[in-house]
Order: C-alpha cells, then sequence, then structure tokens
C-alpha cells in the first residue's frame, strides 16, 4: 500500500476523544507506519502542551490496532478487529511531543503464540526519535 488509508475509523475501533492514529501510511505484510498530529484537544496532552507517555503508548497501540485492521478488512472481515494492550517492555520515551508536532511510528510485528503478538515500535517527530518499545498485544 502506498497511499494513505482514506479513513482511519474503518481499520480501529477507537474513535474521539481517544482517536490516537490519523492516517495508516504504509502496511506491508507485518509491518506498517502511520502518523498523528498533536492537536490541542489531545485527550493525553499534559498542561505544558505535551503529549504523556501514556500517549505514546496508545498511539503506538492503535497504529498495531490499524495494521490489524488493514489485513482484516483485506482478509474479507465486516469490522476491524478489537485488541489489547497485554504488556509493555522497554519502553523510552526521549522527549514528549508538542502539540503541532507530527508523529510518524514505525511498527513490525513479531512472534504470536496464543492469541498474543509481540511487535515492537519506533516514534519519530521531525526525523527523530521520540519514543520506543515493545509491546504483547491481543487482538480478539
Amino acid at each position: 500500500m502506498s497511499a494513505p488509508f482514506p479513513d482511519i475509523t474503518r481499520l480501529i475501533p477507537q474513535r474521539a476523544p481517544i482517536l490516537m492514529v490519523d492516517a495508516l501510511l504504509e502496511a506491508q505484510d507485518d509491518t506498517a507506519t502511520t502518523c498523528l498530529t498533536v492537536r490541542p484537544d489531545n485527550y493525553f496532552l499534559d498542561e505544558d502542551g505535551r503529549l504523556d507517555e501514556t500517549g505514546l503508548i496508545e498511539h503506538i497501540a492503535q497504529s498495531a490496532s490499524a495494521l490489524a485492521g488493514y489485513k482484516a478488512l483485506r482478509a474479507g472481515a465486516a469490522q476491524p478487529p478489537v485488541g489489547y494492550i497485554g504488556e509493555v517492555k522497554k519502553f523510552r520515551c526521549l522527549r514528549r511531543p508538542r502539540t503541532g508536532e507530527t508523529l510518524r511510528t514505525t511498527l513490525t510485528l513479531g512472534a504470536k503464540a496464543g492469541g498474543v503478538t509481540l511487535l515492537t515500535a519506533e516514534t519519530q517527530a521531525d526525523g527523530r526519535t521520540v519514543a520506543s518499545t515493545h509491546l504483547k498485544i491481543f487482538i480478539a
């Protein structure tokens, strides 16, 4: 896929005010790239207008959800699957993005066992890494 998916709400079950992905930019096999522009009404902003760590993790998890939804719809599903964060490991936040910055997250799905999928992700703003993590997610 080369162009952004036109309606992210077809790929993920989340809705405002906790919608944390603007577009699925690329998807190939078990890798995807998403984006999010941090807006002033974002649920996860602190009083200084910075996205908190929880918001970064939620953005990464919803990015994984976008890839799962894309794959499910391509396979003929009518609705995107619902997923849950099972574990956050090795989360590193190098800096908290400010309102107006656009995040670009690349994730890769790894091993799958018992309905649990491992993934690695890196989030950048202005070409520099702001966060990275490993997640265990369960997709129903």
